[in-house]
């Protein structure tokens, strides 16, 4: 244990968030995303939600406030009725954590596989919302 350190945050992803540069992509992923199969680096966290996990990760991994949408959430897929009431936690989350406003991007489900195959990481959770999937991009300490 380390002074300081949520527990929540497992020695393995300590590690990748401290071996991250500026520029690079982290992926919090629900029960439901396919983690393994895209994942260049799988960090299993089961038992955890997204944003109890946003919240510690958040607490010490800066954002890029160098892009215009550091922050990606998969869009619903077209026809599907389903309303993602964890998008508006997240913004909650982000607001407390960032000194800067910080837009989302909503990408489509494809495009945002696609993405996460070139991640630094991802992060395989037991949450089990809907389209609670997120990617982060890494920024600079000022």
């Amino acid at each position: 244990m380390l002074k300081g350190i949520p527990p929540i945050i497992s020695p393995d992803l300590i590690k990748v968030l401290m071996e991250m540069g500026h520029g690079d992509e982290i992926v919090l992923a629900d029960g439901n995303f396919p983690a393994a199969s895209h994942a260049q680096q799988l960090i299993r966290c089961d038992g955890h939600t997204i944003p109890e996990l946003l919240e510690a990760i958040l607490a010490f991994f800066p954002i890029d406030t160098y892009v215009e949408h550091p922050i990606q959430l998969m869009a619903v897929v077209p026809g599907d009725p389903v309303e993602p009431t964890i998008w508006k936690e997240y913004e909650e989350i982000v607001h407390r954590q960032s000194e800067y406003p910080i837009p989302f991007e909503f990408m489509e489900r494809f495009e945002f596989y696609e993405r996460t195959k070139k991640a630094f990481a991802v992060v395989a959770t037991s949450e089990k919302a809907q389209y609670a999937n997120i990617i982060l991009k890494k920024g600079v300490i000022k």
